[in-house]
């Protein structure tokens, strides 16, 4: 439901920024023409850039639409949410390399970069491209499957947000088949249905989720007054886990 909401909200927000500089030339919308001397205003090609960045905003707003309605057929859409993201970090790239060439007060009449222009021009393409590496990596390290390791000690739970469990240390396990209604996400990541770190829920309060929702069966370990939710990539894996842990309790 998060998702499809985040979905339809992003497809809109891209349609009316697209339809509001293309269409009707609402150009303030453009990042840094707002506040140029009105020397350089006249040095801009405003029209061909209004619709460089109208294509860019209904292209991704499609994406994001369809997205949504895919989400509201109940049909799982975690990578198809990743590659959106993914497709408008390369379209946003390509829009901060392609926009420059309408500023006239950048590149002359040829196309040249004008001299001493390029700082200018480089630095926020530098500054974009790094921030959107930066997401993705993050969004696909939020994807991987769960990693645990069992120690002498006790339990491990690799990654972040992971940490080592006691065996001494566990108050209550149990396997279950649904998650609890989550509220809130107050530290962590959710990026389709992988939800790892912090979370509120309606009936646990505050509880720590490693979780991909695709999978039906969930481990609800509770240490140190604190519960913790897990699962692996498959049932079978999960269920072994959840038998291996008990088998270490009960030492």
């Amino acid at each position: 439901m998060r998702l499809m909401i985040w979905s339809f909200l992003l497809a809109g927000t891209f349609i009316f920024l697209g339809l509001g500089v293309h269409v009707f030339k609402w150009y303030f919308l453009i990042s840094g023409y707002n506040t140029m001397s009105k020397e350089k205003k006249k040095k801009v090609d405003t029209e061909g850039l209004g619709k460089l960045i109208g294509y860019y905003s209904y292209f991704n707003g499609a994406i994001f639409l369809l997205l949504g309605i895919l989400q509201a057929l109940d049909v799982n859409t975690g990578l198809g949410f990743i590659i959106a993201v993914v497709f408008v970090g390369i379209s946003t790239v390509y829009l901060m390399i392609k926009a420059p060439k309408y500023d006239g007060n950048l590149f002359d009449e040829k196309g040249k970069l004008r001299e001493g222009a390029w700082k200018q021009a480089a630095i926020p393409l530098i500054i974009t491209g790094l921030a959107l590496v930066l997401v993705v990596v993050l969004m696909i390290y939020s994807v991987q499957p769960l990693k645990i390791t069992f120690l002498e000690e006790g339990l491990q739970i690799h990654g972040m947000y992971g940490q080592i469990y006691s065996w001494e240390s566990i108050e209550e396990l149990e396997l279950r088949e649904t998650l609890p209604n989550i509220e809130l996400r107050t530290n962590g990541s959710a990026v389709g249905s992988h939800l790892k770190g912090h979370f509120r829920t309606t009936e646990y309060g505050a509880v720590k989720l490693f979780v991909n929702k695709q999978v039906k069966t969930f481990v609800y370990l509770k240490s140190n007054g604190k519960l913790v939710i897990f699962n692996l990539a498959e049932r079978a894996e999960t269920e072994a886990v959840y038998e291996e842990i008990v088998k270490n309790i009960k030492r």
